[in-house]
């Protein structure tokens, strides 16, 4: 799915992988390929990767909650198969690893938008893989 604003396109299933530790999430998404998790579309391991947290952060939608994510048009709140699927109101995994601590990482709560300021690497989170636009 193409965001039109940021030019990035995110998998269509925000839970294809389920809950994972930051490195598996990190492998899972440099892992992703065409003729997996439904894609369609060429790609090959390592086009698509885990958002840092701007990226991340840039699908939310502070006018709603629960999740906190707007619908294809941006006129309503997000419904399932509004052009994602499988979206969890719970905390996603970026790329950024806090600079405090590296065990830490940089997560957003898609229920309302909160920016973790770095959950253990350790811990489970969910993934939502991202590439670069054409």
């Amino acid at each position: 799915v193409t965001d039109n604003l940021t030019r990035l396109i995110w998998l269509k299933n925000a839970n294809a992988f389920g809950s994972r530790t930051w490195e598996q999430a990190l492998a899972d998404a440099n892992a992703l390929a065409s003729g997996s998790y439904g894609l369609t579309d060429g790609s090959k391991a390592g086009d698509w990767r885990l958002p840092n947290v701007k990226e991340l952060q840039s699908l939310i939608d502070f006018a709603y909650y629960g999740p906190a994510l707007s619908s294809a048009s941006g006129t309503s709140q997000w419904t399932s198969g509004d052009a994602f699927s499988g979206v969890q109101s719970s905390y996603y995994w970026s790329s950024t690893t806090y600079s405090s601590s590296t065990t830490r990482a940089w997560d957003v709560g898609l229920d309302n938008g909160d920016v973790d300021d770095g959950d253990g690497k350790a811990n489970t989170n969910y993934v939502w893989p991202v590439r670069a636009g054409k």
